[in-house]
């Protein structure tokens, strides 16, 4: 007479299930993590930036200092990037968001190169005497940046990028003399707006 089969233990099945389970909500949580938005784009952010361009084209404005306006403004840049950086930074780790892996690398991504290339050109247009392009190259290089970053940020960043771009090709046709006050008008203005509607729209 044949002895039946032993039947599988039920606490390993469900032990398998429950493994299963697990392993499927992990990879579900990691594909709509890399998938979703990158949000943390404070307003704050944008104001601080907006407040060091508008001082930046105050300053270089002045007779004294009209000749130094591109030092003036590789300073104001610099920290802009920075307190921006600092300012974005703060906000993803308030609100759990890893800055180094899915939508937080990607945006940084897209906005490097054309922050790379605007750094590039800015040595080159100044090494030949071109200086008066160099407001426009980085109007427009920063509104390619921002607007390819958008992708995976908030739509309203495209908005914001848009505007830049539209104010860099107008520096290039712009009449002489005025550089100053479109870097202001950009660096200064657009970010102090739209830093103001970041933080009504999103709370920070």
């Amino acid at each position: 007479m044949d002895t039946p089969a032993a039947k599988p233990d039920g606490t390993a099945k469900v032990q398998s299930l429950h493994s299963q389970a697990l392993g499927n909500l992990e990879f579900i949580r990691q594909t709509m993590e890399g998938a979703g938005s990158f949000t943390a784009v404070p307003g704050t952010a944008g104001i601080t930036m907006g407040t060091i361009g508008v001082l930046a084209a105050l300053l270089a404005s002045l007779p004294a200092l009209a000749s130094h306006w591109l030092m003036i403004w590789l300073v104001a840049a610099a920290l802009a990037a920075l307190t921006g950086s600092l300012l974005i930074w703060y906000k993803a780790v308030a609100a759990g968001i890893t800055i180094y892996t899915g939508p937080a690398k990607r945006f940084v991504l897209a906005l490097a190169p054309a922050l790379l290339a605007g750094a590039v050109l800015t040595i080159v247009l100044a090494y030949s005497n071109l200086d008066a392009l160099i407001p426009g190259t980085w109007l427009l290089l920063y509104g390619c940046g921002v607007m390819a970053a958008s992708v995976v940020s908030l739509p309203l960043i495209t908005t914001l990028g848009a505007c830049f771009m539209l104010l860099g090709m107008l520096a290039f046709v712009a009449p002489f003399g005025i550089e100053n006050w479109l870097l202001g008008a950009g660096f200064g203005g657009l970010h102090l707006v739209f830093g103001v509607l970041l933080a009504r729209q999103h709370r920070g």
